[in-house]
């Protein structure tokens, strides 16, 4: 415990004299822009120190005042937006700053920081557009290549995807973002093997990246001789650098319901469910766990929540059905049957459903335990 308190009262003096240092540095420069206000570098200076001290409305006030002086100066542009980009009213304003950059000169930065405002803006087409023309300015930035990757990996487009985060290894090997993309799609494809090669690359540069560990847990948990004790290793891990990650709670609680744990499945499910309350599938493994703990009465209200929150999820049917049949509610189980035969009959879901063999097994089980197969 001391040494515990030692290292926070540590950091906070480290903090303490980086915050002291900003602040002597924008005294002197202030009273360097008093001696002579027309000095456009010591201005920069004083809107530099103002945004790190997290003072950014007066920031954008200096660099006004510096635009007055340098109005063509790229850097001004920039910096201004970069501020705006912090306060939640000026998201425009901080696009028009950063196109006024661009005009005068183009920059990498530039282009990465509106590709952030349009992308949590959900406007990934525009997003998209906007790294395509930083391309053609630096069509070798392992950065734009990444970050293009990653957004049309979001829009769905896993292969060009792909072939972007390809290009940005090439000028950049080691590259933790892109592998670690590049790494989930061919994990995605089934081929848990070659993704696990990757991933021992990003590995050795981000040790620490919770992202990273999550997709090593279930490159694991995927591979066909699956490896749980490996999986759950991998997956605590992440959970452990990134306690308050929902989608990894989830993964954990998968693994340790496959592994005949339903304790420990249990408390992960039940974290997952309290962080990501409108996530169907962690409800229907929920129920699952409760089951197996002998408590049929919270699992059919998780079963009923996962049909609430997803009703056109096949899999929460099937299991709901499942799980109906093992309390001897034999009719209850036909109905969530027959809803997941007619919702997995739809030709999207039937591909999907066909690359697990186990579903239908699954299925073919419960129509023979209830007496619809001959």
């Amino acid at each position: 415990m001391k040494r515990c308190n030692a290292t926070t009262a540590t950091a906070d003096a480290v903090a303490d004299t980086a915050a002291w240092r900003i602040q002597e540095s924008l005294r002197l420069f202030q009273q360097a822009t008093a001696l002579n206000p027309h000095n456009v570098l010591n201005l920069k200076q004083v809107g530099r120190s103002l945004a790190l001290l997290g003072k950014h409305r007066q920031a954008v006030d200096v660099y006004q005042e510096a635009q007055k002086l340098s109005p063509d100066d790229w850097e001004l542009w920039y910096s201004r937006g970069l501020c705006l980009s912090h306060l939640k009213d000026q998201q425009d304003s901080a696009l028009e700053c950063f196109g006024c950059a661009n005009a005068i000169q183009p920059n990498d930065g530039t282009y990465i920081q509106i590709g952030q405002i349009l992308a949590a803006r959900d406007q990934l087409s525009a997003a998209i557009d906007n790294y395509g023309e930083a391309l053609q300015q630096s069509p070798e930035s392992p950065e734009l290549l990444t970050a293009l990757g990653l957004l049309l990996l979001r829009a769905g487009d896993s292969q060009r995807a792909f072939d972007q985060l390809g290009a940005s290894l090439l000028h950049e090997p080691r590259g933790a973002r892109a592998i670690l993309a590049a790494g989930s799609i061919i994990q995605d494809h089934g081929d848990h093997d070659a993704a696990l090669v990757k991933y021992r690359v990003a590995a050795v540069v981000e040790p620490h990246c919770p992202q990273l560990w999550n997709n090593i847990g279930m490159a694991f948990f995927g591979k066909q001789a699956r490896r749980y004790i490996a999986a759950i290793s991998c997956l605590s891990r992440a959970l452990y650098l990134a306690p308050f990650e929902w989608l990894t709670a989830h993964n954990l609680g998968l693994a340790y319901l496959a592994a005949g744990q339903a304790a420990s499945a249990f408390q992960h499910l039940s974290a997952a469910v309290n962080l990501k309350p409108d996530f169907a599938p962690s409800y229907m493994l929920l129920a699952v766990a409760l089951e197996r703990l002998q408590d049929p009465d919270n699992a059919r209200a998780a079963c009923e929540r996962a049909l609430q929150l997803d009703p056109r999820e096949p899999l929460v049917h099937l299991n709901c059905a499942v799980m109906l049949h093992n309390q001897g509610d034999g009719a209850g189980a036909a109905a969530r049957l027959a809803a997941f035969r007619e919702l997995s009959a739809e030709p999207e879901e039937a591909a999907r459903l066909a690359a697990d063999p186990e579903v239908e097994e699954a299925a073919a089980a419960l129509e023979l335990a209830l007496g619809q197969r001959g």
